[in-house]
């Protein structure tokens, strides 16, 4: 008789079995071990903290919160520990929790599309004059984030937002994160379809509910029915693109799978057609599927993108079809490329009802509840009611007559927030940084700022579309990867060696147009102080090298590495 596997016979070398210890998906009933986020989660849904920070915290203080709440739970309302001024980078990654974090929150408030009244707007500043020592800076994720909060302000702060029917539900943590969408959806004069409708209707079915507040990690999504790609899809866990269907018309092309960090992937295509009225429900299914088949064991494997990367876009449609929507999805067309470079939505621009909308540049996303009360009286005085955020940290104005468009402009430049302006000004980036972020090594804000202006001053005729990306970590909030020069922060030697601010740099990203991820030279780092000489020498030689009509990460895939550095 044969032995069977379970009994090698003796002539057989006995072989080590090897026990899978899955990756934490529930559905292949992989619910221990769990790590310390999980077991949290497990142990109280994140949305059920509010409760305590109205009826204890708020009342207590700082000192009450349990720990749980305070680094988990908390998140789910949008509230984050900020950094404890005086920390240099150096003990980023040293010092315990504890010791990182400040009495003072940083608080994201959720704009899901990037809408915005004028109304909504006035009282966002309002709140950061009032409870934020006027802190207000626009996200790349469409969002408002105040730093400065004390737990005590919080209950006073979700009244008066949520007065005006904003919120900061879910707006972190391992959640469905905001919603984005095209900045001009149901205006612009070439959109392909809006996709509000369906925003409206992911927030109503998902957002807040319980069935969605425990995740692996983040998901992060877009709708956008723009021809200019205005939502970066190519980098969220799920997007929606506007495109026409040969036979069906006007819907969306399904993507998955896409994010940075430390280990970036551009999202695929699952090859189907959506309409509007069903793209809800494929959301709804691609959260579904991550809830319960995506991996909870290791926090560094428990995005989206990993699982697509193990089954395939094939694989993944196929689990959605079957499992969750229990029926087939129409194949369909890929987006066309973008036109224009620019997906920004900044200058002038003609609405689809005649009017028109109005795109200003803030100095790397960075406001202050001042002028975001200024804005909200100047958009109204030029008869708007209507603001849009947008995923490039800008914000237009929306229904402004065109006789009100001067008007409106030179009281925009007024407030340094130029309609026109640089290049630099118009496509520099930069995320909180070490200023308030645990995770930061070096500082960005005041570095993108003053990175601009050095360019402004040394190469003001330099008018070709360039992104600068800045970073404080390796986690890429700012899309370092992404961006044409792209800055991830760290800690290097300076020429007397001696330990400094600066940066590893990354040339040649892009999204929309060829999206990739930017080149990295061997050696290349460059010290913060260094920064303004070595983009104009990198920009320099691309002015002088590049042929008619080439773009910058085109140039930089053919160029040396001595050109480059």
């Amino acid at each position: 008789m044969a032995a069977s596997p379970e009994q090698p016979s003796p002539a057989t070398p006995r072989r080590k079995v090897s026990r899978h210890r899955g990756e934490g998906q529930w559905a292949r009933g992989h619910f221990t071990p769990l790590n310390g986020n999980e077991q949290f989660k497990k142990d109280d849904d994140g949305l059920n903290v509010r409760t305590r920070i109205e009826t204890i915290y708020s009342k207590a203080g700082f000192d009450s919160i349990d720990p749980n709440d305070l680094r988990g739970r908390m998140r789910w309302w949008g509230l984050y520990t900020q950094r404890r001024p005086g920390i240099d980078g150096g003990k980023t990654a040293v010092l315990e929790p504890e010791e990182l974090d400040d009495e003072y929150f940083m608080l994201r408030v959720r704009i899901d599309g990037g809408r915005l009244t004028t109304e909504q707007l006035r009282v966002v500043g309002e709140i950061s004059r009032e409870f934020a020592r006027g802190t207000a800076d626009i996200t790349d994720r469409q969002n408002i984030q105040y730093h400065w909060i004390r737990i005590e302000d919080v209950p006073e702060i979700w009244r008066r937002l949520e007065a005006v029917g904003l919120s900061t539900t879910e707006a972190c943590g391992d959640t469905p994160r905001v919603i984005l969408g095209s900045p001009v959806a149901g205006i612009a004069e070439d959109e392909i379809i809006d996709g509000t409708p369906a925003i409206d209707e992911i927030q109503r079915r998902i957002v807040g509910n319980p069935e969605f507040s425990n995740l692996p990690r983040k998901f992060k999504s877009a709708v956008s029915g723009s021809p200019s790609l205005d939502v970066a899809h190519e980098i969220n866990d799920i997007a929606f693109v506007g495109v026409n269907h040969p036979e069906h018309g006007p819907g969306f092309d399904v993507w998955v799978g896409g994010g940075l960090s430390t280990n970036p992937k551009i999202g695929q295509r699952l090859g189907a057609w959506v309409p509007l009225g069903e793209v809800p429900d494929v959301y709804t299914g691609v959260i579904s599927i991550f809830r319960d088949y995506g991996y909870r064991r290791l926090r560094t494997r428990a995005r989206l993108k990993f699982l697509l990367a193990d089954w395939g876009a094939a694989k993944f449609r196929q689990i959605l079809e079957d499992e969750y929507l229990e029926r087939k999805l129409i194949d369909g067309p890929a987006p066309e490329q973008p036109v224009e470079r620019w997906r920004d939505h900044v200058g002038v621009h003609r609405q689809r009802d005649g009017r028109f909308y109005v795109g200003f540049a803030p100095r790397v996303g960075r406001v202050d509840g001042t002028k975001l009360v200024e804005i909200a009286a100047l958009a109204e005085a030029h008869g708007s009611g209507r603001l849009r955020t947008t995923a490039e940290q800008k914000m237009i104005v929306l229904d402004v007559a065109e006789d009100q468009v001067d008007s409106l402009v030179a009281g925009l430049e007024a407030l340094d927030l130029p309609v026109r302006p640089s290049p630099f000004r118009r496509s520099t980036m930069a995320c909180t940084g070490i200023e308030f972020c645990k995770l930061a090594i070096v500082e960005t804000k005041e570095r993108g700022a003053t990175l601009i202006d050095e360019l402004e001053r040394r190469i003001p005729d330099f008018d070709e579309p360039i992104t600068i990306n800045i970073n404080g970590c390796p986690n890429a909030c700012a899309r370092i990867q992404t961006a044409d020069i792209g800055l991830k922060g760290q800690l290097i030697m300076d020429a007397d060696g001696h330990q400094v601010e600066g940066f590893q740099v990354h040339l040649g990203g892009a999204l929309g147009l060829e999206a990739g991820f930017g080149r990295k030279v061997r050696g290349l780092k460059v010290t913060s102080q260094e920064l303004p000489d070595y983009v104009e020498r990198v920009l320099g030689r691309y002015a002088k090298e590049r042929e008619d009509g080439e773009r910058f990460a085109t140039w930089v895939a053919r160029a040396t590495e001595e050109a480059l550095s």
